[in-house]
């Protein structure tokens, strides 16, 4: 792993205004970490790696809101005197999966048995108890900007060598730290990034589970579907049940061999 970033970073966190500070262009200037062309990456406090973790989640890369979330919570645990240590998982684990994401990624990951095989009742406790067990990252750990807006993913980061080079610097050390993790993307962009990785040795492609639907509520349809509770003659136009179906069944599948490799060893 590389040197911790944060404590060069500490003096500018502590004197931040972030009510001043209400988009990515007006982020001080302190914070950029690289530019180049339309692309801008500025530095977030995400350092914190879960090396217990063995199941992952995979992002695209922090949006304005997060970074800002992120910077209040790196304050809030300055003035309480915390430590390094505590600073970064603080500010990492900051509105991970919170609202109606949440219910809807527990729900999808019990639905494919991920409970059994972390070898809990149910994956709600990953949220609490079991934090342990899960590590939520990010293609790219570092805000990403196109312009003024957050990166949405397009094109693809495995296409620009820009992004290709934040993914190597940051993400694939994590990779590194997590072999025996599975991994999660969240999403076809990401999806299509840790395919690259496999191909580039960074990761197990067997440790990777594609296909589950994205937990957000404007995928609430598909969620519906793939857990069953749609039938799908009622589905509209926009959802594509065979696809759904083939996922669902490739990641019982997947999931169904790695408990097999689990009792045998």
């Amino acid at each position: 792993m590389t040197e911790l970033l944060l404590p060069r970073y500490l003096d500018e966190i502590a004197r931040l205004d972030l009510a001043a500070i209400n988009a990515p262009a007006q982020i001080p200037p302190a914070f950029l970490l690289a530019r180049e062309g339309r692309y801008s990456v500025h530095y977030i406090p995400f350092e914190h790696v879960n090396t217990r973790a063995r199941l992952v989640v995979v992002g695209i890369a922090p949006g304005f809101v997060q970074w800002k979330n992120a910077m209040r919570e790196a304050q809030r645990q300055l003035a309480a005197g915390a430590s390094t240590e505590e600073l970064l998982r603080a500010a990492r684990l900051s509105g991970a999966f919170s609202g109606a994401i949440r219910p809807n990624f527990v729900a999808l990951l019990d639905a494919i048995g991920m409970g059994r095989w972390l070898g809990i009742d149910s994956c709600a406790t990953l949220f609490d108890v079991d934090a342990n067990l899960v590590h939520i990252g990010a293609v790219l750990r570092h805000p990403v900007f196109d312009g003024d807006r957050n990166y949405s993913g397009s094109p693809g980061m495995a296409k620009v060598p820009f992004l290709r080079a934040q993914v190597l610097r940051y993400f694939a050390q994590e990779a590194a730290a997590l072999p025996d993790a599975l991994y999660i993307p969240m999403g076809a962009s990401v999806a299509e990034a840790l395919e690259w990785l496999a191909n580039e040795g960074v990761i197990r492609r067997e440790r990777i589970l594609h296909g589950l639907p994205h937990p957000s509520g404007a995928n609430a349809e598909r969620v519906a579907y793939f857990l069953g509770r749609k039938a799908r003659g009622a589905l509209s136009g926009k959802t594509n049940a065979d696809q759904l179906d083939a996922a669902r069944e490739r990641l019982l599948a997947q999931m169904g061999n790695l408990l097999a490799i689990q009792a045998g060893g």
